[in-house]
């Protein structure tokens, strides 16, 4: 009579267990990982067209803050003791000059655009490769917002207060100079970019020495805007796609 192996009886549950036991805690961990990893970019995958701007939030953006800048000008002309209106009149005579004074203004663009040498091929990139891009698809209508936004925004701070202001400090010739660079220097798009929008807002400031009415360059500065984007979206690069930005993935390591 043998007697049974006290090493083996006590072994034997443990050994046909194990197995199982580790199978089972390991299986929720095996089963669940993939799924919730799934899970977790599912929402991504089906959230980001829904993320994705409107084909009106750049318009929109654009003109809020050109038109913002006629707010600004009310503040800084009222710290400055300068009303960027103080030299506005309606007037025919002065309106039909701004209308006109525009259009070889525009003519010097397209020529930069058609036949572009040196550094001024930076232009016609950024014309190509940003600004068309970024509003393609534009209406006739969004094209007017931003260009009479941007004529009354920006001629009521640069010309209404600041070439004002600064000509008293510094006579018409300096302040003209002044005011015509931080005009260019808030267009900071490329150095050529920057000098051709001095020259633009040199061309402006003469203009409005020579009427004494804001009118013109406001109408010469939207005219001239509305040419230039007429040109470019709805002519010459009609057709191309917009760019879209990418919503932003909540999980994603900006760090590195």
């Amino acid at each position: 009579m043998e007697l049974p192996h006290p090493a083996e009886d006590r072994n034997s549950p443990l050994d046909s267990e194990a197995p199982d036991d580790a199978e089972d805690r390991n299986s929720p961990l095996d089963s669940e990982a993939p799924d919730d990893a799934e899970d977790r970019s599912r929402p991504l995958e089906s959230e980001a067209p829904d993320d994705l701007p409107g084909p009106d939030v750049i318009v929109i953006f654009a003109a809020f803050f050109e038109s913002g800048l006629a707010f600004l000008s009310l503040f800084v002309g009222w710290w400055l003791g300068q009303s960027p209106l103080a030299h506005f009149a309606w007037a025919i005579d002065d309106a039909i000059w701004g209308l006109l004074v525009a259009i070889p203004l525009v003519g010097v663009f397209l020529l930069i655009i058609r036949r572009p040498i040196g550094p001024l091929r930076r232009i016609k990139s950024f014309c190509e490769d940003e600004f068309v891009p970024l509003l393609a698809g534009s209406s006739w209508s969004d094209i007017l917002l931003i260009s009479i936004s941007a004529g009354v925004g920006e001629e009521m701070l640069f010309r209404g207060v600041l070439q004002g202001v600064l000509s008293g400090w510094l006579g018409d010739v300096g302040g003209l100079a002044v005011s015509s660079i931080l005009f260019g220097l808030l267009h900071p798009i490329s150095i050529p970019y920057i000098v051709l929008t001095i020259w633009l807002g040199a061309c402006l400031g003469i203009l409005y020495l020579v009427t004494g009415n804001l009118l013109t360059p406001m109408l010469t500065h939207a005219f001239y805007d509305f040419m230039l984007m007429a040109f470019l979206l709805r002519w010459q690069y009609r057709g191309t796609d917009r760019v879209s930005i990418p919503p932003v993935d909540p999980d994603e390591d900006i760090d590195h």
